[in-house]
């Protein structure tokens, strides 16, 4: 049976989308996930819905425990997994607003819990394609059929964070051929893909990082506000997308 989890990120931590929605805590092997998790239904659809920063945001990059996060999803009976995340646009044509399905990833994080593997049984995972090309494919159409511009095909660089990147640093992950930046994206995406869920990351640009020489830094102040402006076009990607997957015979993680 398809069980959807969505993760929410920066603005999006709770969407109020759910039919029969209540709260339950969790407890994992890797201790707390970052929040109650909020249960209820879409169209039919089971749902599950975590907070990734909390849901006051009080947790930093570095401190969100994706493993239990994770495997609080995998506990519920979760298949698949979407995730809202806030990026930087690394290029010209990814504007703030615009929508971005990520289909690979640069790990530059250096601190973080990034495997269920690390005692007794050593796992080695295929990561060669780490986001499900399903997923990808079903919210790109929903997010064209809604006149939104979006991007696929396109690369993200998780950092450490919490501070945001040197312009020496924004033009080094340019010339990786990076597109998008974030802090969120690395290690949930892999931890996913060990626990055998598919997951596809929707990521909103919501500045262009700091290559710009025309552009102001980015602050956290300007990511929300555009976050805020466009949770819409994230929240009806959901509505529409997730009583689909069910229609699917998805097999990228099998």
């Amino acid at each position: 049976m398809v069980k959807v989890g969505i993760i929410g990120g920066s603005g999006l931590d709770d969407p109020e989308i759910l039919k029969g929605a209540g709260e339950v805590n969790v407890s994992t092997p890797y201790g707390s996930p970052s929040s109650a998790l909020t249960i209820g239904t879409i169209e039919g659809v089971p749902v599950v819905i975590i907070a990734r920063h909390g849901k006051d945001h009080s947790i930093f990059p570095s401190k969100v425990n994706f493993r239990a996060n994770i495997a609080a999803l995998k506990d519920q009976g979760c298949t698949h997994i979407l995730a809202s995340t806030a990026v930087g646009s690394l290029r010209e044509e990814i504007a703030p607003g615009h929508l971005v399905f990520p289909d690979q990833f640069i790990d530059h994080t250096r601190k973080r819990e990034w495997t269920f593997y690390d005692e007794e049984v050593v796992v080695h995972t295929p990561m060669a394609e780490p986001f499900c090309h399903n997923l990808i494919a079903l919210l790109s159409s929903a997010s064209e059929a809604r006149g939104a511009t979006c991007h696929k095909n396109k690369t993200v660089i998780t950092i450490e964070g919490p501070r945001f990147s040197t312009r020496a640093e924004s033009h080094l992950f340019r010339s990786w051929n990076a597109d998008v930046i974030n802090m969120s994206t690395v290690p949930e995406v892999g931890l996913a893909r060990e626990k055998k869920m598919h997951y596809a990351a929707i990521a909103m640009s919501t500045d262009y990082d700091c290559w710009r020489e025309d552009e102001g830094s980015v602050t956290w102040e300007l990511i929300m506000q555009t976050m805020k402006q466009n949770a819409d076009k994230v929240i009806n990607l959901f509505l529409d997308v997730i009583p689909k997957i069910t229609e699917y015979d998805d097999v990228c993680v099998q």
